[in-house]
């Protein structure tokens, strides 16, 4: 299979999520929106990733439009599409949802637990009903109109939107070099215990959105 990673920066992409594909015979073909502007729209599925950006600042990062409309194209035609934080707002707002900035920073481990719609999930329910994934988003969405929640703490977690398009908000890809990138000033603490201890949930839940997009 054939999956589109669109990616929004040189720190952030597949990671995890790359090793997976690779390890189960599927090809990634990289896409950087920043760089490369619209994407191709004839693949077998879509990987969304995150990024420094956010919904509403479309003035200073316009391919946010290239990539609102292609999210929803795709959505519409069914095409498997398994999307991350930023990818997560982009597709909720291109769904006309709300997508606002939080209070506060989230940036850790967090509480999440699996809906009754989520743990009945293909995807979602590969992962246990209660689990602690890092999140990294000073923005959030709300669930879209006819979305179906499916992981639910901090903020909304994850939602299936249509027959094949899921969004997490949390960082299911996240390795440690990421990690440092992203945060250089912070100490480690057990970071890096959480994340080694995160890899095979991460990995379940890749594999269970390849499986359903086949």
């Amino acid at each position: 299979m054939r999956i589109l990673t669109l990616t929004h920066g040189d720190d952030v992409g597949p990671e995890l999520f790359a090793d997976v594909a690779a390890a189960d015979g599927h090809e990634l073909q990289a896409w950087d929106m920043p760089r490369q502007g619209p994407p191709p729209r004839d693949v077998d599925a879509v990987a969304i990733f995150g990024g420094h950006q956010n919904v509403g600042e479309e003035a200073r990062y316009p391919w946010l439009e290239d990539e609102y409309a292609a999210l929803e194209a795709w959505v519409a035609d069914g095409v498997p599409l398994f999307a991350v934080c930023l990818g997560a707002q982009a597709l909720a707002h291109a769904l006309g949802a709300a997508v606002e900035r939080r209070d506060e920073q989230l940036a850790g481990f967090y509480p999440t637990t699996l809906t009754e719609e989520g743990i009945a999930d293909p995807v979602l329910g590969a992962l246990p009903r209660e689990f602690e994934p890092f999140n990294g988003n000073a923005y959030a969405c709300a669930l879209p109109r006819e979305a179906v929640l499916l992981a639910d703490g901090p903020c909304v977690q994850a939602f299936r939107a249509g027959a094949r398009a899921w969004a997490v908000q949390f960082h299911p890809e996240l390795e440690r070099p990421s990690f440092l990138s992203w945060f250089p000033d912070r100490p480690l603490g057990d970071v890096s215990g959480k994340l080694a201890a995160w890899r095979p949930l991460g990995a379940q839940l890749f594999r269970a959105f390849l499986a359903a997009a086949g």
